[in-house]
């Protein structure tokens, strides 16, 4: 007959929780964690050289392994990678020795963690990848383990201790893995030139990849959708374009479209504000705003939405090298565009 197995204590309802006891804890563990990613930056030496090269140096891909919470470790890394210029992939070794082994080649590299270095499922595999002749960089706490000595490159990532009071739960240990990954991940990017629009060429629905690859050109209004008047138009008549072009705005420009000014929603309310002032008879020149705020239809559209918070407007035009008017936008378009 079994033993009995006592549960585990439940708080009641009422019972009373110390935030002081809480708050602590919780400073003990991000003062823990920071110890141990502090003690990473002296190990970012020859070894971690030799790892990025192998990296750099891969044809293939990088095939990153590990299993409990080094697996879900392993995985965001290969994310990391991936998503910065180096091909990686996960594979789960327990899975791997049932036929997923068939996924690394020899022109791939292995990064594997166990934070013990005695994982049974990675050192079970461990003969094939060697015999593919794949290189194999392991990330372990235990220098002296198994998967340490079988490494082509052993990264040290152990910590002093848990951030877990009862020493068990991996919390520290799994931090460290997870910065060491990342350290590998953004040196290569630095190393390839990987640039922001590299990055937003993987992201293309993401937010970040919108704001990197929508251009003024992709989402202004061009051609008789453009708010425009003459210098000869009277202000009614400008009155008349934004209504029309429901921009907020209307450009004023001369015969060769070379822009003079704007006429904007706060110039209109000013402009009716004049009790004196006839909008049939008087020139829209005479109350636009000269100039105006322009933007180059080339540049990024995350650009325009960063000048008009600048200067507090909601729209903003178009022009060429030689300022003639090409386009216009304005707030919602940023937002259908889903630049902001």
């Amino acid at each position: 007959m079994n033993a009995a197995v006592s549960p585990l204590p439940v708080p009641s309802a009422d019972a009373v929780l110390d935030d002081n006891l809480i708050r602590d804890a919780g400073r003990k563990v991000v003062e823990i964690e920071a110890q141990a990613i502090s003690a990473l930056s002296d190990r970012i030496d020859a070894a971690f050289v030799h790892a990025c090269h192998l990296l750099i140096g891969c044809s293939g891909r990088v095939v990153v392994s590990g299993i409990g919470k080094s697996g879900h470790i392993a995985r965001k890394i290969a994310a990391t990678l991936a998503s910065t210029g180096t091909p990686a992939f996960f594979v789960h070794p327990a899975e791997a020795s049932h036929g997923d082994l068939g996924m690394i080649t020899a022109k791939d590299v292995v990064v594997a963690l166990s934070n013990s270095g005695e994982t049974d499922e990675l050192l079970t595999i461990l003969p094939v990848v060697k015999r593919k002749g794949v290189p194999l960089v392991a990330m372990t706490g235990n220098a002296q383990s198994t998967l340490a000595r079988l490494a082509d490159v052993h990264l040290n990532v152990g910590v002093s201790e848990e951030a877990c009071p009862l020493g068990l739960a991996p919390t520290a240990s799994t931090t460290a893995a997870l910065v060491m990954g990342d350290a590998l991940a953004i040196a290569m990017l630095e190393s390839r030139g990987f640039t922001a629009d590299d990055f937003a060429a993987s992201h293309p629905a993401g937010q970040l990849g919108r704001r990197l690859l929508v251009h003024i050109y992709d989402v202004m209004h061009s051609g008789v959708e453009i708010p425009r008047v003459g210098a000869n138009a009277t202000v009614a008549q400008a009155m008349m374009e934004v209504t029309n072009k429901n921009l907020g705005m209307t450009a004023i420009v001369d015969d060769n479209d070379q822009l003079l000014g704007v006429f904007t929603d706060g110039d209109l309310r000013r402009t009716l504000d004049d009790q004196a002032l006839d909008i049939r008879a008087t020139p829209v020149t005479q109350v636009m705003t000269p100039g105006g705020k322009t933007i180059r239809a080339d540049r990024l559209a995350i650009e325009a939405a960063q000048m008009m918070e600048h200067h507090k407007i909601n729209a903003i035009l178009v022009a060429d090298q030689e300022g003639r008017l090409v386009g216009a936008l304005n707030f919602h378009d940023l937002l259908r565009a889903r630049v902001i």
